[in-house]
């Protein structure tokens, strides 16, 4: 079934999945959020935009409870001759393949592959962490797969081609290779050859080609003949590497946080992987004209490494401002035109139209666009819309593993679908930060009124507590980092 591509989908790839069928994709790749409680301070390309990024994932339990339903409607998208890949660090990279394993099948594990991302890491503690881990699974069929092939490292043509005669000058120097095959041939292969017989070298061996063969080798200076009568040998010349088959452990892509800071590569989003990476990756595990998807694509490297090896491609992200910045990343790399050649879609609403839908919808928008956790009951929430999880949130005892209300680090989220936000709304979401005993919490609202802003700021001032502010057009424009931060 041919589906739509060439489309960035704005939001949770759990239900953005939903719209493509089953087994319509060839090739998966994800580079999720680790589970690393780390702080990203981020300039976004040319208008220098502050962002902060947070793993809001605290706790292994929450990470994989999340990843979970959406690695199966990955899964369920997957052709069964598609590969999936999934990248992380050793943070969680354990629990990751034993939740893929579940999913796809222990048999369709293909390889654990070893990125090592950094030369070197300074750790007092134990051994530098200096690689991520990327699973390749198959989804139950024959994968696609193509061989790629890398030059042969110096120290091994230094170690093995050693030897010389009178074509060094066009074919290089020279090993001398077995020409013979272990076990007995009664063929062509096991015959006497120039008085030689294979059947008495070793314990019986055979010859790789027929004596004809051999024949046409030795005319063309292609088998050395010992002169104290030993087993001849094959030469293989330098020029005549194809190259090694690439393996599971990746030392050749270099991370962009080994280049220079004004790479051209580089767009400064915190997790950004080197094109070269997606490259190998998209060459192996898929063919021209087929389908790659990535989940979480964040600036959008998958999806131009995609379009340069010529695959059709789906993108889902939930960051609007990722969504911005891979379209314009297509755009200024690919030289594609937005509306032309591919188009983003499901991007945040416009404010006249936020200010007509349902008031429980405004604030599941309110509250994701902040990158926060919708409270559960409609009613009965105690003042408190949604909850924004910090990175260095750290769990505290008494409570499941896996739920994130398990956390003792958490900021509120108030959200009013009004045109200004008053003196006693404030007043209202103060007295919540109190009985919660919260440092920091946020508003939003379509605007403020003067007495509401001095409000905030006679809070701080009183009680050294935060308020932030925010403003439908704040985050509609995307000028809400600094404040999130």
């Amino acid at each position: 079934m041919e589906i739509p591509t060439q489309i960035i989908y704005c939001g949770d790839c759990l239900q953005q999945l939903s719209k493509l069928p089953d087994s319509s994709v060839d090739l998966i790749y994800i580079d999720p959020p680790f589970n690393s409680n780390r702080n990203y301070e981020v300039f976004w390309g040319e208008a220098k935009e502050k962002r902060a990024f947070e793993d809001r994932h605290a706790s292994t339990a929450a990470y994989i409870d999340f990843m979970r339903p959406r690695c199966v409607q990955l899964a369920r998208v997957l052709k069964p001759t598609g590969s999936f890949y999934y990248h992380c660090d050793w943070h969680a990279s354990h629990y990751v393949k034993v939740m893929l394993d579940q999913i796809f099948g222990e048999n369709s594990f293909q390889n654990e592959i070893i990125w090592k991302r950094i030369t070197a890491h300074s750790d007092t503690h134990g051994f530098g962490h200096v690689h991520d881990v990327v699973f390749r699974y198959s989804n139950g069929g024959k994968p696609t797969f193509n061989v790629e092939l890398k030059p042969y490292p110096q120290e091994y043509k230094d170690r093995y081609f050693i030897f010389e005669d009178e074509y060094v000058k066009t074919r290089g120097k020279h090993w001398r290779a077995d020409i013979t095959g272990a076990g007995l041939r009664n063929g062509e292969t096991g015959k006497i050859w120039r008085g030689f017989d294979p059947s008495q070298i070793g314990h019986g061996r055979h010859w790789m080609q027929p004596p004809a063969e051999l024949d046409k080798l030795l005319e063309e200076g292609r088998i050395y003949l010992p002169p104290d009568g030993g087993v001849p040998k094959w030469k293989r010349y330098e020029n005549e590497l194809k190259g090694v088959p690439v393996d599971s452990i990746w030392v050749d892509v270099p991370s962009l946080a080994g280049l220079s800071k004004s790479a051209k590569e580089s767009l400064g989003y915190p997790t950004q992987k080197p094109l070269a990476l997606l490259n190998r990756i998209i060459k192996a595990s898929s063919n021209p004209g087929q389908i790659v998807l990535d989940g979480f694509c964040g600036c959008g490297t998958a999806l131009v490494s995609a379009q340069n090896l010529g695959r059709k491609w789906i993108g889902i992200d939930i960051s609007p401002t990722a969504c911005r910045v891979m379209a314009k990343r297509l755009v200024k790399d690919c030289g594609l035109i937005e509306g032309k050649n591919f188009v983003v879609r499901d991007l945040p609403w416009s404010e006249s139209r936020l200010r007509k839908i349902p008031p429980f919808e405004f604030e599941n928008w309110a509250v994701i666009a902040l990158g926060g956790i919708k409270n559960k009951a409609q009613v009965g929430d105690m003042g408190i819309d949604g909850r924004i999880y910090p990175a260095h949130a750290t769990p505290k005892g008494g409570k499941k593993a896996g739920e994130l209300d398990f956390m003792d680090t958490w900021y509120p989220i108030q959200v009013k679908q009004k045109d200004k936000a008053g003196r006693p709304d404030i007043d209202t979401f103060e007295a919540i930060m109190m009985r919660e005993n919260r440092a920091k919490g946020f508003f939003v609202s379509f605007d403020f009124s003067h007495d509401a802003l001095t409000e905030i700021d006679r809070f701080f001032r009183r009680e050294h507590r935060v308020i932030v502010p925010l403003t439908v057009r704040d985050i509609l424009e995307e000028e809400i980092a600094a404040k999130l931060s």
